[in-house]
């Protein structure tokens, strides 16, 4: 039954914590199977990722069956309450079939405005990145600290991230390497970590492109708790996915956006 004294964030961390538990018995097993789920590409998917989306799904209907749920895995579940959690159980499926640790599990909690609670986890370096209204804060290794996007930083002297270098069409890749180009730094790879580094204030710009939402809504409510900026190309809303622009502050925003909307 719905449990009214736990807050949204107790229950978040309840599905982080049964993620974790369950992902992490595969991770850098030689003989993880994993299954490609398209017919022209690779898109992998593994039983880490489905044990993991079951174990949470499992969780919110104990504790609350009246929210939907919207899971990368498994079909969605209708909600009467306006809220739905929406779960990416390892987002990053072919990093964590490579062994690195840059891989994670993604939560949200939305409303019709859009995801307001967002968790991007890292089970295995045990770095948790949590952004509510009332803020953004991390626990890892070195104990908990609170989040914040990097405020000065411009175009100029920006570090860029994205995972793929091939990044969708080829006119949304050559609008990457456009913003590329301005900036002072530009790496690859890192799936959903490069969103939290981004609310910690060590990146300031993530350009992707084919997102789904559940690629997105978590790090959208973090980097917006730690004081950064998330849209799609045009500046407008990015939960429902495809392309992002997540930024440190709005001047930088404001100048990859001005060369992405060319696009």
């Amino acid at each position: 039954m719905t449990d009214v004294n736990l807050t949204d964030v107790a229950i978040a961390e309840k599905l982080a914590d049964a993620a974790r538990q369950a992902i992490l018995p595969y991770f850098r097993r030689a003989d993880l199977d994993a299954e490609n789920k398209l017919a022209a590409g690779f898109d992998p998917v593994t039983a880490a990722d489905r044990d993991a989306e079951l174990a949470m799904r499992a969780i919110l209907a104990d504790l609350r069956p009246q929210d939907a749920i919207h899971g990368e895995e498994f079909a969605n579940v209708p909600g009467r309450s306006g809220r739905t959690w929406v779960l990416d159980p390892i987002d990053g499926t072919r990093g964590f079939i490579s062994g690195t640790p840059t891989w994670g599990v993604l939560i949200a909690l939305s409303d019709q405005n859009g995801p307001f609670l967002g968790v991007v986890d890292q089970p295995y370096i045990g770095e948790r990145f949590i952004g509510t209204p009332q803020g953004a804060h991390m626990v890892g290794p070195l104990g908990r600290r609170d989040l914040g996007t990097r405020r000065g930083a411009t175009l100029d002297d920006a570090v860029l991230f994205t995972t793929f270098p091939e990044l969708g069409s080829s006119d949304e890749e050559a609008a990457f390497r456009a913003v590329s180009q301005r900036v002072k730094l530009t790496r690859y790879g890192m799936d959903c970590y490069a969103y939290a580094l981004l609310a910690a204030g060590l990146v300031d710009l993530v350009i992707e492109a084919g997102l789904k939402a559940v690629d997105i809504q978590a790090p959208i409510a973090l980097i917006r708790a730690a004081g950064g900026v998330v849209t799609d190309w045009q500046g407008g809303p990015a939960h429902e996915g495809g392309r992002a622009l997540a930024a440190a502050n709005p001047q930088v925003h404001a100048a990859a956006l001005e060369i992405l909307s060319r696009v």
